[in-house]
């Protein structure tokens, strides 16, 4: 690709990966207790593959994290802590996205971030990728629009790559009138952003993301990679869900797309699991939400039976790769789950495998 720019697939080399330690009770309302030891699995999963990297707070959230770590066995040389105040957690929105410049080396690539255009306390959050490149030492390039130089705002949960110049986003993220990013930008203006940033020669659009998502329209929850040319695709076939019609529409676009070498995609559906309810709100429930570390694959689980056919489904998907089951009914409640909360580190081109 002659892009000076290119964002890597996710289950290329990390050097890390990044998460923020959850402290944020109104994410959780009521459920907060059961969380950290929802992320405590996730870093002793991850811990044994890649380094993973967490922001604390505070002084207190760092002890906290430290003392449920030490008593799940997950050793300190898998993993260090780092003083950096956030509003949330949700880092593959807040933190910076991993690329790849011309020589191979690693740079971040920083986002504005205005808390999906729905919340009003960002600031701190807004801080992330600052923070992240003083701890890495990585160099920082800032994603402006190309109309008026201001910070380009956009979410890591939104953007979806096989690292070979394809890319998948939704029309309800991007396109529509709620929950609007960049007032005035339309799909060529996000598609130029794409291939500037991100090194992206195709773009394929999907229409609207999964029931209960607050984000409006996140790929991360319905449309993934797992290898070139490979997507899985969370479908419901239940005609009388919500989430049918909305996944049955994204199919036929993904079947009828090809990807940035011209070639079909080989798509491969995903069940849903049985609708995940809380307070009589509907929550954004999906084995799509999974997280492709260096040799592991995390994939949150809802005490389904479609759990086990989800987790079969990526084995055969990903044989070089552990899956590992998180279980998520709690963690979901906070309108998110395991991809939402991670951030890749990519390594190096030259030490990729």
């Amino acid at each position: 690709m002659s892009n000076a720019l290119r964002m890597p697939a996710e289950w290329e080399r990390h050097d890390a990966t990044w998460i923020g330690w959850p402290h944020h009770e109104p994410d959780w309302p009521g459920k907060l207790a059961p969380i950290p030891w929802v992320y405590t699995e996730i870093v002793r999963a991850l811990g044994q593959f890649e380094r993973v990297e967490i922001l604390c707070h505070n002084d207190q959230v760092a002890e906290e994290a430290r003392a449920c770590l030490t008593l799940h066995g997950v050793e300190e040389s898998q993993y260090r802590l780092h003083l950096q105040p956030t509003d949330r957690v949700w880092l593959r929105d807040s933190g910076a996205t991993g690329v790849h410049r011309a020589d191979g080396s690693t740079a971040l690539v920083r986002w504005g971030f205005n808390a999906w255009a729905k919340y009003d306390n960002f600031a701190l959050d807004n801080e992330v990728p600052a923070r992240m490149a003083e701890i890495s030492g990585l160099p920082v390039i800032n994603a402006v629009r190309h109309d008026n130089g201001q910070p380009l705002i956009l979410e890591g949960g939104g953007i979806e790559t096989d690292g070979a110049g394809t890319l998948l986003v939704t029309e309800e993220w991007l396109l529509s009138d709620v929950q609007v990013r960049n007032p005035g930008y339309g799909r060529e203006d996000y598609e130029r952003a794409f291939r500037e940033y991100l090194g992206i020669t195709n773009t394929i659009w999907l229409g609207e993301g999964c029931v209960g998502d607050d984000t409006h329209g996140h790929i991360d929850d319905i449309a993934r990679f797992v290898a070139p040319g490979v997507v899985v695709l969370a479908h419901e076939e239940d005609a009388h869900d919500e989430n049918h019609v909305r996944s049955l529409d994204n199919l036929h676009r993904l079947r009828a797309a090809h990807d940035a070498r011209g070639k079909s995609l080989d798509v491969v559906t995903l069940p849903f699991p049985r609708a995940v309810i809380m307070d009589g709100m509907r929550l954004p429930a999906s084995y799509a939400n999974f997280y492709v570390g260096n040799g592991v694959c995390i994939v949150p689980t809802f005490n389904d039976k479609n759990d086990r056919v989800a987790l079969n489904i990526l084995a055969d998907l990903m044989p070089q790769h552990e899956i590992v089951g998180i279980h998520a009914v709690d963690l979901v409640w906070g309108l998110g789950t395991l991809h939402c909360l991670s951030q890749q580190q990519p390594a190096a081109r030259s030490q990729s495998s």
